[in-house]
């Protein structure tokens, strides 16, 4: 697996998953254009995150049954008429329900991360999984800043035209330079989502991990689906592009991915979750505490986005080292595990933003926080690590 094809991967996963988030930081804009409340507007970023569960769960276990890169290059191109019927939208309703079928087909950076930790040799694997990662994670933050300018400069339904476009050429490129693969279990559909059952009674370490990353993923979501409603509500009015600029600034976060990888590759221990889940424990505390100035929330979401992807990254090779011959199931069940707390998350945090506002969004991430040191400490997994 030579370097220049992990780049590729980690490039495509980011660019994929940013179709998530363009949102986020124009739901000020979006809300203008439809007259719709705070409460309202939680539902974009709400039904994101359910359609990608359900993406992840009917569609990923595909990634062990068929051939690798078809799957992948087909769902990047209905992903991307998906995008055409949002920036189409002509109310809330139809907004929300074409948010939602974006969710379903954004799965192709979860066929990407096991097709790659597939090709990793064991030694490198968590480095492997922590590159292509933090491609991720840079695609998630960056979104914010492109979708956050350009809605300024033309409006909020250009970026979702331009991202249509930018996935049309992506299927091109996949097709192109990534490599075929057969099938690592050809087993028919019906069989393959009912063997999910089946490894989440016999694998104890895949249902911790899980319900820590939907705990810290249901963390950052709060943060993110309010912080553009908490900038609009300040005494300066800050609009979409400020929001967006707080994406480069988590981007700091996102350079420590292969650093975690490396480090997760020579230890088996839960000590990197236990640090992740403590940083983003107090990422909420210096929220409510510096909140009501830029520079506090910037030293916020560097510590946020630090968090969660330390133990994103230790929860995923750790994951993906149970079973190779189920990879995509096994993130299927994490990954749905995970975007359903992401999902949770986005409406406690605008339902706490609605009734408490910063404050609110402050002790629901800390809530969760502190619920999966809870859970982190109580685990006593029957299986090592491996």
């Amino acid at each position: 697996m030579s370097p220049g094809l992990v780049w590729m991967m980690a490039a495509a996963a980011g660019l994929a998953v940013a179709n998530l988030y363009y949102h986020q930081p124009l739901l000020g804009d979006i809300g203008q254009t439809f007259q719709a409340s705070d409460q309202a507007l939680g539902l974009i970023p709400t039904f994101s995150q359910v359609g990608y569960a359900l993406g992840l769960l009917l569609v990923v276990p595909l990634g062990d049954s068929l051939e690798r890169r078809r799957v992948i290059v087909v769902m990047t191109v209905l992903v991307s008429l998906a995008l055409m019927g949002v920036a189409l939208a002509p109310n809330l309703p139809w907004m929300v329900a074409a948010s939602g079928l974006v969710g379903v087909t954004t799965v192709v950076p979860q066929l990407i991360v096991p097709f790659a930790a597939h090709l990793a040799p064991d030694a490198q694997r968590g480095r492997v999984v922590g590159t292509v990662m933090s491609g991720l994670l840079i695609g998630i933050l960056l979104s914010r800043t492109a979708s956050g300018f350009l809605g300024v400069q033309f409006g909020w339904r250009a970026m979702f035209w331009l991202a249509a476009g930018l996935m049309l050429v992506l299927a091109v490129v996949l097709r192109l330079t990534l490599p075929s693969l057969s099938p690592s279990a050809p087993l028919p559909y019906p069989a393959l989502l009912r063997s999910l059952g089946g490894l989440v009674r016999e694998e104890p370490l895949l249902r911790l991990h899980s319900v820590l990353g939907a705990l810290t993923f249901g963390c950052f979501s709060a943060f993110w689906a309010t912080l553009a409603l908490y900038l609009q509500s300040m005494p300066q009015h800050y609009g979409a592009q400020v929001a967006g600029l707080f994406g480069v600034v988590g981007v700091a976060g996102a350079i420590a991915a292969p650093l975690v990888g490396r480090y997760t590759d020579t230890r088996g221990d839960r000590r990197i979750n236990a640090l992740g889940i403590g940083i983003l424990f107090a990422s909420f505390g210096v929220l409510w505490l510096l909140g009501h100035s830029l520079w506090g929330i910037a030293l916020g979401v560097i510590l946020l986005d630090l968090g969660a992807q330390a133990n994103h990254i230790s929860n995923q090779t750790r994951v993906y080292a149970l079973r190779p011959e189920a990879r995509n199931r096994l993130n299927t069940v994490y990954m749905v595990t995970y975007f359903a707390g992401g999902a949770t998350g986005a409406w406690l945090g605008s339902l706490a933003w609605s009734h408490w506002g910063w404050s609110g969004v402050c002790a629901v991430g800390a809530a969760l926080s502190l619920t999966g040191l809870l859970v982190l400490g109580l685990a006593r997994p029957k299986r090592p690590a491996a």
